[in-house]
């Protein structure tokens, strides 16, 4: 029987204050399976990120429920969705790579969340992401010595090494060509099938929907369909 990462309930959600408050979520129902890739479909502006940020413990929830590994996150605490977001890990467009770092020691930050426990294996753990993610030549690079396409691996990695329980991608590869976008989500999704990993992505690329397990499409800050990939 499948389980859910996830279970929304009743979401709205509102931008703004006043007069210029404006509702982005309308009574969204959801759940994500776990272990799967699931994609979050629809034109610019229909809310997918907003609903990724709420996910993600990014913002808070103002009306509704958002379940997040059996966590209800509608009124908890800063404390509670600071130890969620250790248990969560984050992919987004912009690389957000530090500059002045090699790529082992940007990995190495995503470890950092989950205490000195994880931090005194580091090197190992972020050296075997890395070359898994085709990357054990360029451990030592800083990022203007790497591609588009490696640094958005490093972005993966650093994301990968904690082994989080869900990974929240945004447009992960929008800056990448066809053939290192598609060899990225095949890597993630791999490398989560193996781990038990569920990940929920944002995207416009429809070539990604043939690798999603399930497809969620929203508009104008409702759920219009929720369906198995292919189906």
């Amino acid at each position: 029987m499948a389980t859910s990462s996830i279970i929304i309930g009743k979401l709205d959600h509102w931008f703004g204050e006043g007069e210029a408050r404006k509702q982005a979520l309308f009574d969204v129902d959801l759940a994500i399976e776990a272990g799967k890739l699931t994609v979050l479909v629809g034109a610019s502006g229909s809310g997918k990120t907003t609903l990724l940020t709420l996910m993600g413990c990014l913002r808070r929830v103002q009306s509704g429920s958002i379940r997040l590994l059996g966590q209800e996150l509608a009124g908890a605490d800063e404390a509670v969705l600071i130890g969620m977001r250790r248990r969560l890990g984050f992919i987004f467009q912009a690389h957000n790579l530090h500059e002045s770092l090699t790529a082992m020691q940007n990995v190495r930050m995503g470890l950092e969340v989950h205490g000195p426990g994880p931090m005194r294996q580091w090197q190992p753990a972020c050296r075997q992401i890395l070359t898994l993610l085709g990357l054990d030549d360029r451990l030592d690079y800083l990022p203007a010595n790497l591609s588009g396409g490696q640094k958005q691996r490093v972005a993966i990695a650093r994301a990968l090494v904690g082994n989080p329980d869900i990974v929240f991608a945004d447009e992960p590869t929008a800056a990448l060509d066809k053939a290192s976008a598609l060899n990225a989500v095949m890597l993630l999704k791999r490398l989560g099938e193996e781990r038990g990993t569920t990940i929920v992505m944002v995207t416009h690329d429809a070539k990604i929907l043939d690798l999603a397990d399930w497809v969620v499409t929203i508009d104008e800050g409702r759920i219009m369909e929720s369906r198995q990939a292919g189906s």
